[in-house]
Order: C-alpha cells, then structure tokens, then sequence
C-alpha cells in the first residue's frame, strides 16, 4: 500500500497561523480556498479559509482550514521535523517559541542526535531533531 500523510490543522485564523510557519520555517504558501466558493454559505463565513497549502522546510506540506469549532491543543499529536543541519534545527526551534514555551531544551541527547520540544503559540508541539 502506497500512502502519503499530510497533517492537517485546524485552525482559529489559518491564514496567521500559516504566515507564522511560513515565516518560522521557511517556505511558501502555496494556495487558499476560502468559503466563498462554496454556494450557500453564509456572509459572514465567506472569507473563512476552507483549505490553505503551505510547504516548509525542505518541501514538506501542511493543510489547514478555519475551524467552526473552539480549537483545544492535545499532547496526543506532535508535529516531529528533523534536519541534517544543526544550525537549521536551532533557528527553526528558536522561531517556533517565539511566542510559545520551549517544553525541553534543544541539545544532545544520548542517541548522539539534538532533540527539543516547542509548543508554539498555537498550542502545537514540535518535536525537533537532527538527523
């Protein structure tokens, strides 16, 4: 079986959140969809984004969309992004909690790689490692 997985997040303001990401790991986004296209909906609702595409870091994707719903951060998913390049994965950690908490430190570990958590301030937790 052939898959791939994209993390899909849902968002209070997709269209920051993404800026934010964009920002803090380089990369680009690549299109928005919003609710206006969608017939019936309501005004009010219409530049809610329906469905963001941003690449970052080397390529990966990342989808969001605007949630009707309260959003609730949970440690039951993390977002884990690993780099060849130390000075990358410091900068990347660094951007991530600025304006978040910084849950473990960024540094060596005994498995001879750097690993850190960061919560950012979308209540999102990255797992960052070198490779």
């Amino acid at each position: 079986m052939k898959a791939q997985l994209t993390p899909y997040l849902m968002s209070n303001d997709a269209r920051k959140q993404a800026e934010f990401y964009k920002n803090a790991l380089g990369g680009e986004i690549v299109s928005v969809m919003t609710h206006n296209q969608t017939p019936g909906i309501p005004e009010e609702l219409k530049d809610k984004v329906m469905h963001l595409v941003l690449t970052v870091a080397g390529g990966n994707t990342l989808f969001f969309s605007d949630s009707f719903e309260g959003i609730e951060a949970s440690r039951s998913l993390n977002l884990s992004l690993g780099f060849q390049d130390e000075t990358e994965a410091r900068s990347a950690f660094a951007n991530l909690c600025e304006g978040g908490t910084e849950k473990f430190p960024l540094q060596l570990q005994p498995w001879g790689a750097m690993y850190g958590e960061a919560v950012d301030k979308f209540g999102v937790t990255w797992m960052i490692v070198t490779q």
